[in-house]
């Protein structure tokens, strides 16, 4: 067995090919068999086993710097760097984190858990190395997918002015979480590139730099030379923007890799090598279906009991969608992830997949809203993130009335610190003409759903978390629920956390539904107890809680008060161990409640 804890870039090294490539038989069943114990990426790991290897053979790392995009593939990377045998506590409480972290590792360059970053961070980490002299590579690893977003273009639009030596490998699996979407996936489909090209253009340099007269041949020929390249072989997008091209290279050919990237490594000038992957490759349920295992759960979690928040969105999506024709679902490369799947295959002509680019989906919502459509954006917490100058600008000032569905609003588990769903909620309340409401049932989310779409202007924001969703009782709602005045002590709360707070004998519950701007109402009501214990899954700074208050002090409330809420990054755990640590299950609101 050659994978092991001693596994290194300098074994890799004085291994020959065939000894590489049976590692590479070793890792795919070292994945094949562990992923599903902790649960994880599988498609896209399975599908860089090659190219990962080739990378720690041909550079070193920490003194090489390899930038992952969107880092989930990067499993490979941290077995061939030390962490073989802390692989079982991958995405685990104080474990591995499943995505790159400088923390973490002195071979993690950067962190990676949002697309799109790679290039801008590779170059950032390649311009500081030739101001401090230092010696190294720098490659960025980008997936065709993470291209789509403009970060990306943004990034190659400054590789050839800053002159580095910086080195982007494309791995082009025709995949990101959904299939890729838009004109660069097609661009990419059709692009092709002579090897042989590039291996003649070599042979004759070499031979006209052994005497002056093939020197100042070659000056002489150097004008006509890219007009001559260009008519044969076309140019691409990449050498436009002042990028040596390499490839399309077989991504699961490491012999050919290892020699694409010696050559990229002695270019000396920005240069990109295309690869071509497949995801999942060798394990066929995944090479058949990489979506469904892009990421899995671990064994013995078991199937949900209940329809997901997510699935039941995108459901009544449907429904409002049948009887209003002006709505239209748009995402950012997750239709199935957000439940989007059924509009889009009742109304293709309804649904827009834009591909990896949350800015542009926020902003073409609104121009959908403008001429008078009814959008709803899907999208992760983590990810609207992104949109912030897009909700300002294009949304907010004129008022455009669009719908956002935020899927894994709160902790979302073992995809840790890059993926909690925590800051939705001090940004959204910070952008004028936004209204927030924050379901914890299907139930809920129903009536939520149709306030949001005929109750709202502006923005109107549907958050919801991970997991399965409780039926909730059939009881008639307003924009909160009050279980009536028993005591002096009131816990205030809002989404799931609901679910944790009935029945606690000492204290009454007031549950928001509608959480911003904040019910005259529910002020009201909460300033009328002696005591009232905020609870909030979601970041004590700028969160529900201190609006709340504010509200409250306007009213002369001079009670007491607690806020229990996030007051810093969550690494990876379990759901329910995330709400444990935090003290927002009922065993952490019963104490605060009894003042333990």
């Amino acid at each position: 067995m050659i994978l092991s804890e001693n596994i290194s870039s300098d074994m890799l090294k004085k291994m020959t090919l065939e000894e590489k490539n049976l590692l590479c038989e070793e890792i795919r069943a070292f994945l094949i068999d562990n992923v599903p114990k902790t649960g994880g990426h599988l498609a896209s790991n399975l599908g860089t086993v090659e190219l990962t290897v080739a990378l720690h053979s041909v550079f070193s790392t920490p003194e090489d710097k390899i930038v992952f995009d969107v880092g989930h593939q990067s499993y490979t990377h941290k077995l061939l760097t030390g962490r073989y045998s802390d692989f079982p506590k991958l995405r685990s409480k104080n474990g591995l984190s499943g995505f790159p972290r400088h923390e973490e590792s002195e071979h993690d360059a950067f962190i990676g858990g949002h697309s799109s970053i790679s290039i801008s961070a590779a170059l950032g980490i390649a311009k500081a190395m030739e101001l401090e002299g230092k010696e190294g590579n720098v490659i960025a690893v980008i997936g065709d997918g993470a291209l789509t977003g403009g970060q990306a273009y943004e990034g190659l639009n400054n590789v050839s002015k800053l002159s580095n030596n910086l080195i982007i490998v494309l791995n082009d699996n025709e995949m990101s979480i959904s299939r890729s979407k838009g004109s660069v996936a097609d661009y990419l489909t059709r692009m092709r590139s002579s090897r042989s090209y590039y291996d003649k253009k070599a042979a004759v340099k070499d031979f006209l730099s052994h005497s002056d007269i093939g020197k100042e041949l070659s000056k002489s020929i150097s004008g006509t030379k890219d007009l001559v390249k260009f008519a044969i072989y076309q140019s691409n997008i990449f050498e436009s923007l002042g990028l040596k091209y390499y490839g399309p290279v077989n991504g699961h050919d490491l012999g050919k890799l290892i020699e694409m990237l010696e050559i990229a490594k002695i270019t000396n000038e920005p240069c990109i090598v295309h690869v071509k992957t497949k995801k999942g490759k060798g394990y066929k349920p995944a090479e058949l279906n990489s979506g469904e295992y892009h990421g899995i759960s671990k064994k013995g979690s078991g199937g949900q009991k209940s329809l997901t928040f997510s699935e039941t969105a995108g459901t009544l999506l449907l429904e409002c969608a049948d009887e209003d024709e002006k709505i239209c679902g748009v995402t950012a490369a997750m239709k199935y992830a957000t439940g989007l799947e059924h509009i889009a295959k009742t109304y293709p002509e309804r649904f827009f997949d834009v591909g990896i680019a949350e800015q542009h989906a926020l902003t073409f919502s609104c121009g959908l809203a403008a001429e008078g459509m009814l959008p709803v954006f899907a999208v992760y917490s983590t990810f609207l993130q992104r949109c912030y100058d897009q909700l300002i600008h294009d949304a907010s000032i004129e008022k455009k009335h669009i719908v956002l569905f935020i899927d894994r609003a709160g902790f979302v588990g073992e995809d840790g610190e890059t993926h909690q769903g925590l800051y939705d909620v001090p940004m959204l309340t910070s952008v004028p003409n936004t209204q927030i409401y924050a379901p914890f049932d299907r139930n809920t989310l129903k009536l939520c759903i149709g306030k949001a779409l005929y109750d709202s202007d502006g923005i109107a924001a549907v958050r919801y978390p991970k997991g399965a969703a409780p039926a909730g009782a059939r009881r008639k709602y307003s924009d909160h629920y009050y279980s009536g005045k028993r005591n002096d002590t009131l816990i205030v709360t809002y989404g799931r956390l609901v679910n944790y707070a009935g029945d606690i004998p000492e204290a009454d519950t007031l549950a928001l539904l509608k959480i911003f701007p904040i019910s005259g109402e529910a002020a009201d009501i909460a300033a009328g107890y002696g005591t009232v214990h905020f609870f909030e899954e979601g970041m004590k700074n700028g969160g529900i809680a201190e609006k709340f208050l504010c509200e409250l002090f306007s009213r002369g409330f001079a009670g007491k008060y607690t806020i229990t809420a996030v007051e810093g990054a969550v690494g990876a755990a379990d759901i329910e161990t995330q709400l444990a640590d935090a003290g927002l299950d009922r065993d952490g609101m019963i104490r605060r409640v009894r003042d333990e």
